[in-house]
């Protein structure tokens, strides 16, 4: 059996504890972590048999990793990436990249001269329903695509009761709805349909108690010549997503709370179901942290390059002045 992957996951809140169990559940990561919050520290160390967990990311850098998952705010990534691209380690950085473009293209030199190997979080790439309505649209059975209609909804103080106390209340720290959960979305329509290069959009704080933050959202924008729409909120009971790609010969629609995607290419006929076994939510994140090793090891490429995660940050950074002025926003 060939040695294990030393990957050191940085910040071990709610994704950052996924990712240790995720990276152990592969069987091919020795995992250690970095937490300044001690008493998260010795619990989720503890709780996962991690003999390494450091204090801070000096005390991290001390030792020896070949990969590091920084979890931390999405503010603090592009820092911490940089001090760990200059001691060789390669980087799976957590979605968004940052909350701003401040040294993104310093990270993309930097990384480039060390020959290192860095992927965005972007973990509906893993989905393999997903997967699949990308391979059908891709060998063009669908024709061209033309509209893409996003919607996305669930009940976050559900699904995230502790929204309140982490980076999710302020924007600066990567909160609101747009960067938190909206980005998923656009990063997985540019994955199907290519880049945004344009949008307009409206936002506001309409449910969610304890925060100021936009919790609903609405977009307009253009993928080059294909149209979009998406709409997503995060406090209506149904947890539903799902993107609908409209082609000149036939339509297909991704439902990831039905674990299917699904195709019509008669008018006025009937869908035709691509399901899935179900899987555990856990799966996607293992299936994510497998294909980093894979990457690592040369057999494939990022799902999610720095580059496709850059892209993705100028289209976050697009709809929140868009939100602001009210006007349309070109992605640059």
């Amino acid at each position: 059996m060939s040695e294990k992957t030393a990957v050191l996951v940085i910040g071990v809140g709610s994704i950052g504890e996924r990712h240790v169990r995720c990276f152990q559940a592969t069987g091919r990561a020795h995992v250690s972590l970095c937490e300044i919050n001690a008493e998260l520290r010795y619990r989720i160390a503890e709780k996962y048999g991690v003999q390494q967990a450091y204090s801070d990311l000096d005390a991290a850098l001390a030792g020896r990793h070949n990969a590091a998952v920084i979890c931390a705010p999405a503010h603090l990534h592009i820092s911490m990436a940089m001090k760990l691209a200059e001691a060789g380690v390669h980087l799976l950085i957590e979605k968004p990249l940052s909350t701003s473009l401040d040294g993104t293209d310093d990270l993309r030199r930097t990384v480039a001269r060390r020959g290192l190997v860095t992927a965005v979080a972007y973990v509906q790439r893993a989905q393999p329903t997903l997967e699949a309505m990308k391979r059908a649209l891709d060998s063009g059975r669908f024709g061209r695509p033309v509209h893409l209609v996003v919607t996305c909804g669930q009940h976050f103080p559900t699904y995230r009761p502790a929204y309140r106390e982490i980076y999710y209340k302020d924007r600066a720290t990567g909160g609101g709805a747009i960067q938190d959960a909206l980005t998923h979305m656009v990063n997985a329509a540019e994955w199907l349909v290519g880049p945004v290069d344009r949008v307009a959009g409206d936002a506001a704080h309409q449910v969610l108690q304890g925060v100021e933050v936009e919790d609903t959202v609405n977009v307009i924008a253009r993928h080059g010549a294909v149209m979009a729409a998406y709409s997503l909120n995060q406090h209506q009971a149904p947890n539903e997503t799902a993107i609908t790609v409209v082609c000149d010969k036939g339509a297909c629609r991704w439902e990831l709370h039905r674990n299917r995607w699904r195709w019509m290419t008669e008018p006025g006929g009937a869908w035709h179901d691509e399901p899935f076994d179900p899987i555990e939510r856990d799966t996607v994140f293992v299936r994510q942290a497998g294909a980093f090793l894979d990457t690592l090891e040369g057999k494939r490429p990022p799902l999610c390059s720095l580059d496709e995660g850059i892209q993705t940050l100028r289209v976050n950074l697009a709809i929140l002045a868009a939100v602001q002025k009210q006007a349309w926003q070109s992605v640059r």
